[in-house]
């Protein structure tokens, strides 16, 4: 896609001036069949996330991961200026206009970290299609750490082995659970399923409401999504 016509795209998700996610990029979800493979994905609702944390903790609890590390991170965008009286709650230093995003592995179709790792650790699982490592494969070279475009890939120093979110595949997935952070969100900022499964919550929530995707220009076709805010009084 051209520089001008990914330009023209990104203008055109801008039009209502009500996105504050705009940096992130703006894609149209496209239309996805049935399949014998599902097409998991997970919707991130920036109008329903306080950042409480409480999805990242949930993470490293059922990943087992060391401590300080998470295999997601919530990124405050936006915040009202301190001292000064918010004009929807009457009160400062609020909360109400500090809005965050969801950063973690966008599970790509076109994964570029599958792609080039040499020994086949970072692989998609046959069953789910979700991006995965083996962990008995991986050498520690942090090829897919160079090439993940949204720097969402560590090193787990516990097991030395390249660490990204697979949707607790192994932990929470593969036991017909949820993942640990959309079980732990309470506002449902938080939403997984079957894209190809047309029944699907997600599948009928992407139909009826406006998402966009990190970074479409590079072509990776990231699986994740986000509803962004719509700014109050707007």
């Amino acid at each position: 896609m051209s520089e001008n016509l990914e330009r023209r795209r990104f203008l055109k998700c801008l039009g209502a001036s009500s996105l504050i996610i705009a940096p992130l990029g703006c894609s149209s979800v496209e239309e996805e069949g049935e399949s014998d493979q599902p097409h998991y994905t997970m919707v991130f609702d920036q109008n329903k996330c306080t950042g409480c944390g409480e999805c990242k903790l949930a993470c490293t609890t059922a990943n087992n991961l060391p401590e300080g590390k998470s295999r997601l991170l919530l990124e405050q965008q936006s915040g009202g200026v301190v001292g000064e009286v918010c004009p929807h709650c009457g009160k400062t230093d609020c909360d109400c206009q500090r809005k965050y995003v969801r950063v973690s592995c966008q599970q790509c179709k076109n994964a570029p970290c599958v792609t080039v790792c040499p020994t086949g650790a970072a692989h998609r699982d046959e069953k789910t299609g979700i991006v995965t490592m083996d962990a008995s494969k991986c050498a520690g070279c942090k090829y897919c750490i160079g090439a993940c475009p949204y720097d969402a890939r560590f090193i787990n120093k516990e097991t030395d082995v390249a660490d990204n979110c697979d949707f607790c595949l192994n932990s929470k997935l593969s036991k017909g659970e949820l993942p640990a952070c959309v079980q732990a969100c309470r506002y449902d900022a938080l939403i997984f399923g079957d894209l190809n499964d047309p029944n699907s919550y997600v599948s009928k929530l992407l139909r009826v409401k406006d998402a966009v995707r990190m970074k479409p220009g590079f072509g990776t076709e990231p699986s994740l999504r986000y509803i962004p805010i719509v700014k109050l009084g707007v």
